[in-house]
């Protein structure tokens, strides 16, 4: 996560310490210095209410097998929680679909485990929000993909918008932070900057933007990614939005997830608008975020207990928890995959391996990179830099 908030605005958040090892005393922190391990998301669940068209993991209407049962997923913390793990994302499929999840989020903050979610919305009633605060739930992201013609269509079902807007309220009433979570595609980016004035008179103020990654049912949906000038104008909208926001007295904190040339493009932004000097301590807290975290920084754990390398590339399984405890799987080097990731500067290829902000996007996401050209290793094909950007050298006219 890109904390754009804080880069541009110098706004503290609990997360500071934990991405930028640069923690307030004035905001409680999840971590006091940068993490060691990894923020793992856990599909607890592939049945969902709802048929999104970009959804990452296949969510479907019916129950699958195999999911891991109460007790299985107790295990799971307890093996979490052995390793240090600072937050425990409970995702889906729609985790509120599960009987268990208050039980699960009240059994993972007793092991000291920071717990999330990540839930459409529809399901939270007040006493959901109730049961879930009073379990020690520390945020729950909620997905809002567009203005209500457009977020149904995009969620597959009549009144999604409504009744997820009712489960907003619903968590602010009992005093749960909530956020939104919003994947841009070209068929939302025109609803985006309505939806963060909707929703901040609705009371969030959390904003988290997500890129189009192409796993599950968003590999199915490339033709509707975003083009590079439209990239571009949509993040830096965001920026502008964010310093307009916090110029009229108003803090909200926005963050963009998914594609790290949002970190090139942020220095680019600030030095064009803010100066040098703002430009170069952006560069260096970026420089501490470390750039994509793909196999190192974040971890997924699927319904049936599979380890994946992110949430988002659930095609590809390091182990089984099952089998053996997460941190066996997640430190097991002998997977030639895992360990060229976490060794890719070696193996860019093409423009990435020569551009000068490697350091804060290490070529962003490798699964696009795979699925747009079969190369694991060559350019995400979102990035939209250009070669002035990318710090290459013009050819000098005849």
């Amino acid at each position: 996560m890109i904390s754009i908030s804080k880069l541009l605005c110098g706004q503290v958040a609990e997360g500071d310490g934990l991405r930028y090892d640069d923690p307030d005393v004035s905001v409680e922190q999840i971590r006091e210095e940068k993490q060691k391990r990894p923020v793992v998301v856990w599909n607890t669940t592939r049945r969902c209410n709802l048929y999104c068209e970009h959804c990452y993991a296949g969510a479907d209407l019916d129950p699958a097998q195999g999911e891991l049962s109460t007790e299985e997923a107790k295990g799971l913390i307890d093996d979490l929680a052995a390793y240090d793990v600072p937050v425990l994302l409970f995702s889906g499929g729609e985790p509120l679909v599960r009987n268990d999840i208050v039980e699960l989020v009240d059994y993972c903050t007793d092991q000291g485990v920071r717990a999330v979610l990540s839930t459409n919305g529809t399901l939270i009633t007040e006493e959901k929000a109730q049961a879930l605060k009073d379990a020690g739930l520390s945020y729950a992201g909620v997905s809002v993909d567009g203005l209500r013609e457009r977020n149904d269509e995009f969620r597959g079902k009549d009144g999604a918008f409504d009744a997820a807007i009712r489960g907003i309220e619903n968590s602010l009433s009992v005093g749960l932070k909530t956020g939104l979570r919003y994947t841009i595609t070209e068929h939302n980016a025109p609803d985006m900057e309505d939806v963060v004035d909707f929703l901040y008179d609705v009371g969030i103020d959390r904003f988290c933007f997500y890129h189009l990654d192409y796993g599950g049912r968003g590999g199915e949906i490339v033709d509707a990614d975003l083009d590079d000038e439209a990239q571009r104008r949509a993040v830096r909208r965001l920026f502008d939005m964010t310093r307009e926001y916090h110029e009229e007295g108003e803090e909200i904190e926005t963050l963009l997830v998914g594609n790290y040339a949002d970190s090139a493009y942020v220095v680019e932004y600030a030095e064009e608008e803010l100066g040098q000097d703002h430009a170069d301590e952006i560069h260096r807290y970026l420089r501490v975020n470390g750039g994509d975290p793909t196999g190192e920084r974040v971890a997924d754990v699927d319904y049936r207990g599979d380890v994946h390398l992110t949430q988002f590339w659930q095609s590809y399984s390091l182990g089984n928890v099952r089998d053996r405890p997460f941190g066996e799987i997640w430190d097991d080097e002998s997977n030639p995959l895992l360990a060229r990731l976490r060794e890719r500067e070696e193996h860019l290829t093409g423009k990435c391996q020569t551009c000068q902000y490697q350091d804060v996007c290490r070529g962003s996401s490798r699964l696009r990179a795979l699925a747009g050209s079969g190369d694991l290793f060559g350019p995400d094909p979102q990035c939209y830099l250009t070669p002035e950007e990318r710090g290459e050298t013009p050819e000098p006219a005849d």
